[in-house]
């Protein structure tokens, strides 16, 4: 029995593990999106969005989850007419990072309620095991 719990309480951890992960682009995300390149008709940052996997422990035989890979966005820039900018193309446009503030809020949100569901399942998970361990004895 405790077995199981023990389980469940791995499956947790690892979705807390990549929602962690999700959190760390998005804060990237944030962070950079005003940031624009200083090289004429350079490009700024671009987004970046985390994928996740499903894969099988080998050890437990659980359905567990890791990050796949980090992707950048290929969204297209929007455009800013700022001629005097030192990043500006030969008509004078900057190119603005495809990073929108809102979705990323979003975005976080939706990763911080999963983290936080992912910590309650490992809690309640601990708190079982404890007391299956208790009436053991």
């Amino acid at each position: 029995m405790a077995g199981n719990l023990n389980i469940s309480a791995d499956v947790a951890a690892s979705g807390m593990r990549v929602q962690a992960e999700r959190l760390k682009i998005i804060a990237q995300n944030m962070a950079n999106a005003d940031s624009v390149s200083t090289e004429p008709g350079g490009e700024p940052y671009r987004r970046q969005v985390v994928s996740f996997q499903n894969y099988v422990d080998a050890e437990s035989g659980a359905q567990m989850v890791r990050v796949d890979k980090v992707v950048k966005d290929n969204a297209p820039f929007e455009k800013q007419y700022a001629p005097n900018h030192p990043g500006a193309d030969a008509q004078g446009y900057i190119a603005l990072p495809n990073v929108n503030p809102l979705i990323e809020m979003m975005d976080m949100k939706e990763a911080q309620r999963a983290y936080d569901a992912n910590l309650n399942m490992l809690k309640t998970a601990r708190e079982m095991n404890s007391s299956v361990l208790d009436i053991l004895k």
